[in-house]
């Protein structure tokens, strides 16, 4: 163990080789340690609504307005308060519509200059230098550290400000230093993002969210079942490449995978007009509003249902391939009478609505026809060859994981299966059984090993598991006893379509169930919060976020439009910051055009949470944590040197 400990130091002394730079670093980790935590932006359920969550994250969820009222307070009215706000969330858009209606410009360009670099040495106060600098952007970094830093050396520091901004101004480089205070405002205004789950489907926009996250200076990402679906889909999983195109299609959303992704859906649409062309599709109307003619939504409507029949044959034939998964309740196409056009499930009869099914052989249902066979094999080319697709999935399985815990909060998208009585449900992958938090991290290796296993087995499997996880009532991303897709096409009885909820949903208010799933993943119940979305929470019907007397928060609560309806608002976002945590509700987001023309914030309640006492410094985090252990060993280091154990590298 000594041996080993003085290893670890030598190695060390490289990188601190004398006295004095080993306890200059134990004293900036040490100031670290006092400043004010970072804010953490929680996010979750975006489901393809890239303008909501691109204003979201501009705003910080009311960070940035917050930050205005810090500086200003009773000095600025709420109106002018508002508008510079919303210039900082779209510096470029709001300065073209203010030109035109200014008569003075250079007065405007000074006054807001001042404004902002008041509001940006608020948002920078609780950073160190080091951390601000990194964070400035390359052309006007030395000019904003100028003004934002207080220079004692300086005599008239009014007369040295007034200078740089009349230059500025003189220069005509007013407008491009505006965006760039905007933009660092936004930057230092939250420190980390969290996204609980479920980039993809529903919305027209995920694959523009994944190039903003990709961008973004601090992210991690719990895995959605809708994303995994998605990773499932690129790594050529034909069971979760159908599920996401009949995602898609049913939205009106195939241009995610043609123009976003430039996946070629030619053969699925040459194959759905051949097969289908005749055909009125009525159980195949689009969801949500689309811009589409006629024309494209017929077409539309005939991939649907094309890619729909053969989803079913492929999933068929994926869980004859895996008993294990215990989904052969799932397999109903050989439960259907073709001549009667009725289908017999758990002794009931029910009429089906659509009784149309050319490529599918009674004797042999879950067989691909050898058109529906090529359209898979160049469909499953297409996914695994798509160079931006796999780019945005290498980032989720760099950034991404099922499950993290943070700062004393466990962060998962979905739910941790549990049987009747609470306690933690045994699942079987792969013959071994598996709980708690085991079974969330024997799942994720899978879904790794279905992109990086050298073993092809094990490759193929991880594949399949993706599958399962987007499904499965034992999947913790899914939770209900199944997915009702064929019910819902098929079959008018609603009773149906019911998707059965993991007892976890109704045992969720009770503390000895949160503080066990809290105790299962390591953490203290005392001060802990289980943060996840995935069930969108219906406020119209009295639903609240926040369960468990504040232990658990459930953050869904309708980003994606097509849930608005039910919810009554358009989502929650949850901010914990060193003074406290407390939720966002958000209002319906109507446009980006609306938002400057009308200065309008879709930032609608603030809910407290939890408030701190005392102002939580990185001193109490899992950084602070981390950096006390480096100060301790960098101590080692000192006294090594001290005792003549290790030699200076003068």
């Amino acid at each position: 163990m000594k041996e080993l400990e003085a290893r670890y130091l030598e190695r060390l002394s490289e990188l601190y080789p004398t006295i004095a730079k080993a306890s200059t670093e134990i004293i900036n980790m040490q100031s670290i340690l006092n400043l004010p935590k970072g804010t953490e932006h929680y996010l979750t359920d975006i489901h393809g609504e890239y303008e909501a969550f691109s204003h979201v994250l501009k705003n910080g969820s009311g960070a940035v307005r917050r930050k205005v009222d810090d500086v200003f307070g009773n000095t600025m009215s709420s109106r002018d308060k508002r508008a510079l706000a919303t210039l900082i969330y779209y510096p470029k858009e709001k300065m073209e519509r203010i030109k035109k209606t200014e008569d003075n410009m250079n007065d405007w360009y000074k006054i807001t200059l001042y404004r902002l670099i008041e509001v940006c040495k608020c948002a920078a106060s609780k950073y160190t230098r080091s951390k601000v600098r990194k964070a400035l952007p390359e052309e006007f970094a030395y000019v904003i550290e100028e003004l934002i830093t207080e220079k004692a050396e300086v005599s008239d520091k009014e007369s040295y400000y007034n200078s740089i901004v009349n230059t500025i101004i003189s220069i005509s480089r007013a407008e491009e230093f505006i965006t760039a205070l905007c933009e660092l405002i936004q930057r230092l205004a939250v420190d980390h993002l969290h996204i609980v789950g479920d980039i993809y489907d529903r919305g027209p926009g995920p694959h523009i969210i994944m190039d903003k996250l990709m961008r973004y200076h601090s992210v991690d990402i719990q895995w959605g079942n809708h994303d995994v679906l998605w990773m499932g889909a690129a790594a050529g999983q034909q069971g979760c490449i159908a599920n996401a195109i009949r995602i898609s299609a049913s939205y009106g959303n195939l241009d995610i995978l043609e123009d976003g992704y430039g996946i070629n859906l030619l053969p699925l649409a040459a194959f759905a007009m051949d097969t289908y062309g005749d055909d009125p599709c009525e159980c195949f109307q689009l969801k949500g509003n689309t811009t589409h003619d006629q024309d494209e939504i017929h077409l539309d409507m005939l991939m649907y249902k094309a890619i729909t029949i053969i989803q079913f044959k492929v999933e068929g034939q994926i869980i004859k391939k895996n008993p294990g998964f215990g989904l052969d309740h799932r397999n109903l196409l050989h439960l259907i009478d073709y001549e009667k056009g009725v289908i017999e499930i758990d002794g009931n009869v029910y009429e089906l609505k659509d009784k149309n099914f050319p490529t599918i052989d009674p004797e042999n249902p879950y067989e691909l026809t050898a058109a529906e066979e090529d359209v898979m094999e160049r469909l499953t080319k297409a996914f695994t060859n798509c160079e931006k697709l796999q780019m945005h999935m290498k980032f989720l399985l760099n950034k991404g994981g099922l499950y993290k815990v943070h700062n004393g909060n466990l962060l998962y998208h979905g739910c941790v299966p549990l049987n009747a009585d609470g306690s933690l449900k045994s699942v079987q992958i792969y013959g071994r059984p598996y709980k708690g938090k085991a079974l969330y991290e024997v799942l994720e290796s899978y879904v790794r090993k279905g992109f990086y296993a050298l073993d092809s087995k094990e490759k193929e499997r991880g594949k399949d598991m993706m599958w399962y996880i987007w499904l499965s009532e034992n999947s913790p991303l899914f939770g209900k006893d199944k997915m009702a897709t064929f019910e819902r096409h098929f079959i008018a009885e609603e009773e149906t379509h019911i998707e059965v909820k993991n007892p976890y949903y109704t045992l969720l208010e009770k503390p000895q169930i949160a503080d066990s799933i809290l105790e299962e993943f390591g953490l203290n119940p005392e001060g802990s919060h289980i943060i996840n979305g995935h069930v969108p929470v219906k406020l119209k019907n009295g639903e609240k976020p926040i369960k468990c007397g504040g232990k658990v928060l459930v953050i869904d609560g309708g980003f994606s439009k097509a849930y608005q309806k039910e919810t009554g608002i358009a989502g929650y976002t949850l901010i914990y910051n060193s003074h406290g945590m407390f939720l966002a509700a958000h209002e319906p987001f109507e446009s980006t055009e609306a938002a400057i023309e009308k200065e309008t914030d879709i930032h609608s309640e603030s809910i407290m949470v939890q408030r701190a006492v005392e102002r939580t410094l990185v001193g109490d985090t899992d950084i602070g944590k981390d950096l006390k252990e480096q100060i301790e060993d960098l101590k080692m280091l000192l006294a090594a040197y001290r005792s003549g154990r290790i030699a200076e590298k003068l």
